[in-house]
């Protein structure tokens, strides 16, 4: 049997996986990455507690398991910048909730032509992004730009950084998924973009070269002596894209976390959405590339979070079921806009609401409304995406936390009047990344890994069409009067 080594360095652990070449997972292993908050929306990590992380999930699954190839997924938009001659950072790690950068986005905005940014990045001019965030730190520490622009620095996203150390400075790189995260990346091209690199007043020397997101990339050794073949690279939501085997145009997944973020596989063309969305190159190797759209929900399982340990209305996230179960006052609604409305909306200045209140609201009617709340955040994407792509996808494909809420996936189902299939596999995103390991080093097929997913339990719509107009109209209206509040 041959074993793929899948590391997930996301933002609060870093997860390692063994995965055999049918996909299926034998092991895992975890360990959780702090993060400091110095000031009102500033999120930063130590650059060595992240290194720390991938050596410590790695470690005891190194020597237990002959191993034919490694792949390796990062947080997407956190960066670091450390010195090319000692390896020492000269930033923090900054983290992609980090909003620094909305200054440079201000000032920039009036200088820019978004259509022309879009149709190059696929993204917005926005801080969520390493770009703005990379100049904001230019502008506030000159050394670190002179140093930058004297070819002394080096740039990366989180994987970048990891192999770059682990290597002595060997490999300086990152893969186009990535890459077109950073407002630096032509997507089209699949090359640093020379007009972008001058907007933001990066050097190009300081960049890593882009691999292809698989095929043999070089060894490295993650801790214990034995260096291993690195063969992908993506960021975590594709990865995750992939571990879902949504492999063709119009299958898409979510994924439930602190946050919810929906990618749908959109074929080998960059489409632009025209309904608020982001374009990202899914994956890019063997002249194969998928494009995707990308819609990003801020707040799911943190907001349950915060009925749990804010309002103190459900012991723990699990009885948030139960709790929505016994609502008797479907009149309520929450907005769980609490660090903003993102995809397809994109008002960060909107906070979340109650509406419907009367002296009979119960705890149950607040929790409730709370869940069906984050289902039309996720109706909301998934239509944008359908809209644009022109057709509704076949079912939605979930994974994360809350994706073993039954409440939560029976409303999503309802609503989006589509089949939720919820994924047996629940590190979607390691197993993902492992899975393109396999496909470089192994041979593995497209149509084996498809035919070797699995879904734990699927949920299919139960409610007539004027339930769920009634539904959606009491949400949109909630929706508009937050957006009226906060105008």
């Amino acid at each position: 049997m041959k074993y793929l080594l899948g590391i997930d360095q996301g933002t609060t652990q870093t997860t390692a996986v063994i995965v055999n070449e049918l996909g299926e997972m034998l092991e895992k292993n975890s360990a959780q990455l702090p993060a400091r908050f110095p000031q009102a929306g500033w999120v930063e990590q130590d650059p060595a507690d992240i290194i720390r992380t991938v050596k410590e999930a790695c470690a005891p699954l190194l020597d237990k398991y002959e191993i034919s190839a490694v792949g390796f997924d990062n947080q997407g938009e956190t960066f670091v910048v450390w010195d090319k001659d000692t390896g020492e950072p000269v930033t923090p790690a900054i983290v992609w909730q980090d909003t620094r950068g909305e200054s440079v986005c201000k000032a920039l905005a009036s200088n820019v032509d978004a259509e022309l940014l879009r149709h190059k990045t696929g993204l917005l001019l926005d801080s969520y992004f390493s770009a703005p965030k990379l100049k904001w730190v230019f502008e506030n520490y000159p050394e670190i730009r002179k140093q930058a622009h004297e070819g002394k620095l080096k740039f990366g996203t989180t994987e970048t950084w990891v192999i770059w150390s682990l290597t002595q400075g060997r490999l300086h790189i990152t893969d186009p998924s990535t890459a077109s995260r950073t407002l630096l990346f032509d997507m089209n091209k699949f090359e640093w973009d020379e007009d972008l690199l001058k907007l933001f007043d990066v050097p190009r020397s300081m960049l890593p070269e882009v691999k292809p997101s698989a095929g043999y990339i070089g060894d490295v050794d993650f801790g214990n002596g034995k260096p291993l073949p690195l063969h992908a690279l993506l960021v975590d939501q594709q990865a995750a894209l992939f571990g879902q085997a949504c492999f063709n145009a119009g299958e898409m997944k979510c994924s439930f976390g602190t946050g919810s973020f929906l990618l749908m596989n959109i074929g080998d063309k960059p489409k632009l959405s025209s309904n608020g969305l982001l374009t990202t190159v899914g994956w890019n190797f063997n002249g194969q590339t998928a494009y995707a759209f990308d819609g990003g929900i801020f707040v799911t399982g943190s907001a349950v979070q915060w009925l749990r340990d804010n309002l103190k209305v459900i012991p723990d996230s699990a009885s948030s079921h139960q709790a929505a179960k016994r609502s008797t006052d479907s009149g309520v609604v929450v907005v769980p806009a609490l660090q903003g409305l993102a995809a397809p909306h994109w008002r960060t200045d909107v906070r979340g609401a109650m509406f419907g209140l009367n002296r009979s609201t119960s705890s149950d009617d607040i929790v409730r409304a709370t869940l069906d709340g984050i289902a039309c955040r996720v109706y909301e994407v998934v239509t944008a995406m359908s809209q644009d792509l022109g057709k509704a996808p076949p079912h939605l494909k979930v994974d994360g936390g809350p994706s073993g809420n039954p409440y939560l996936m029976q409303m999503i189902a309802d609503l989006l009047n589509l089949e939720v299939r919820v994924s047996a596999a629940l590190e979607a995103t390691a197993i993902g990344i492992a899975n393109l390991a396999g496909v470089s080093a192994l041979g593995t097929s497209f149509d084996e890994l498809s035919a070797n997913w699995k879904s734990e339990t699927s949920y299919l719509p139960r409610i007539n069409e004027e339930e769920r107009s009634k539904k959606l109209a009491q949400w949109n209206k909630a929706v508009e009067a937050v957006k009226g509040f906060h105008a």
